[in-house]
């Protein structure tokens, strides 16, 4: 009673009484409670009770409002895919975290990332692709030259012939026939190849006798082989007579960044940083004809199958075609937007392959003139493009370069496809626009 005279004495009550008047809380399940405990002498009336059962029943009140104001608000509801997401952190975490092996070469590797060891073919840049029947051949600046099957749908490794260059190799070239392939390095030696028995191994009767060029090539024969100097002058050299130099054709003294001999055997093409293109006729050692028409380094040339056109691109992003017969411009074909590092011709001379430095690669229809495919693998640049051995009816292609990867592109059929290009064990459709 005396805890009850102090509140009924203040002037709470009569504030509460004042402000509610119409509050039934004298008769609240709280001041029955209190009734509970009191003796019966104590008769107290309802104006006694009132004020204390108002101020031990505000805090049931107001958290019955509380949940009230809150079924009143609607939930947010959320998608069936923000839930699905929610149930997958949890497993893609634990994805990220997994180790697996590689299955292509049993390395160990994040689960869901691609192989790092199977993916770079080379630690470093790829400068060069040689292709034969059979395999292809890739140089790069490492020290080592790996040889990858090309009669096998993964395209695996047969051979790899570690310390062929010590500082590493800018250009490889082999034979039509697949049994003999030469290399430059970047020290200025030249090594010659034999493939004997399924395996590839140095000459060493060519050891030191062919050095200080840069671009190289092989005639189609294996007879000779050619190379240019950085003070302009094209070699010729006889290998069926002990690697004994036949030609050195001079120049105006600009660097030779590129080369190529016809298939007969007849001509020698090179480009040169000054844009200047040269063709030489090997039988009489003269230069019949100096071509004119681009502009900056010429970084690549190369004969058609029947030798009668002569294709050279470079820093102008313009492809020429030259007759051989007459040195006379018949086409340009315009379309890179970056500096074109290589040209190659298709086994029938129908399309011209190109690839740039801004990792664009384009196919061209000589009989049309025009570019007939593009694709973009990566925006690294392509050093090196080389068309497949045909298999079948359909044609492929690979190409090489600042990616450390080699991609492996096959014709398909229904319009320009693409699929998963990535490196050695991958390969891409494609297909010549519009027909």
């Amino acid at each position: 009673m005396a805890a009850i005279r102090p509140i009924w004495a203040s002037p709470l009550p009569h504030l509460f009484i004042r402000a509610i008047p119409s509050l039934t809380l004298f008769q609240s399940s709280t001041s029955s409670r209190l009734l509970q405990y009191l003796p019966r002498s104590f008769a107290l009336s309802s104006k006694t009770i009132a004020p204390g059962a108002i101020v031990l029943g505000l805090p049931s009140i107001l958290s019955g409002l509380w949940e009230s104001i809150l079924r009143a608000v609607p939930k947010k509801k959320t998608s069936h895919m923000k839930k699905r997401h929610r149930q997958m952190a949890g497993k893609a975490l634990k994805d990220v975290k997994n180790m697996t092996n590689c299955p292509g070469c049993g390395q160990p590797k994040r689960a869901h990332l691609l192989c790092p060891t199977c993916v770079s073919a080379h630690p470093v840049d790829i400068f060069s692709l040689a292709v034969t029947p059979t395999q292809i051949l890739s140089a790069s600046g490492s020290s080592s030259l790996n040889v990858h099957s090309t009669t096998e749908a993964e395209f695996p490794i047969a051979q790899s012939m570690t310390k062929a260059h010590k500082i590493g190799c800018h250009h490889i070239v082999a034979t039509q026939d697949g049994l003999r392939a030469a290399s430059a390095g970047f020290s200025g030696e030249v090594k010659l190849w034999a493939y004997e028995n399924g395996m590839w191994s140095e000459d060493t009767n060519y050891t030191g006798k062919i050095c200080n060029v840069w671009a190289i090539i092989l005639s189609s024969d294996g007879h000779y082989l050619a190379g240019t100097t950085h003070d302009g002058h094209i070699k010729v050299w006889d290998l069926q007579n002990g690697a004994h130099q036949i030609h050195d054709f001079e120049t105006k003294g600009s660097f030779g960044m590129c080369i190529d001999i016809s298939p007969d055997g007849r001509f020698t093409a090179s480009g040169h940083q000054s844009g200047s293109v040269y063709i030489f006729d090997n039988s009489t050692g003269r230069m019949p004809y100096s071509l004119s028409g681009l502009v900056g380094p010429v970084r690549a040339v190369a004969f058609s199958p029947g030798g009668k056109l002569l294709a050279a691109a470079g820093d102008s992003r313009v492809i020429m075609l030259y007759e051989t017969s007459s040195g006379e411009q018949v086409a340009n074909f315009s379309g890179h937007s970056a500096w074109i590092m290589s040209l190659d011709w298709s086994h029938t001379g129908e399309y011209l392959l190109s690839g740039s430095f801004d990792g664009k690669v384009k196919v061209w229809s000589i009989e049309r003139k025009t570019c007939v495919a593009t694709l973009s693998e990566s925006d690294k640049a392509l050093w090196c493009v080389k068309w497949l051995p045909k298999m079948g009816k359909a044609e492929g292609f690979a190409t090489a370069g600042a990616n450390r990867s080699i991609a492996f592109y096959r014709e398909a059929t229904g319009g320009l496809k693409r699929a998963s290009a990535q490196s050695l064990n991958h390969t891409q459709a494609w297909e010549i626009a519009g027909l």
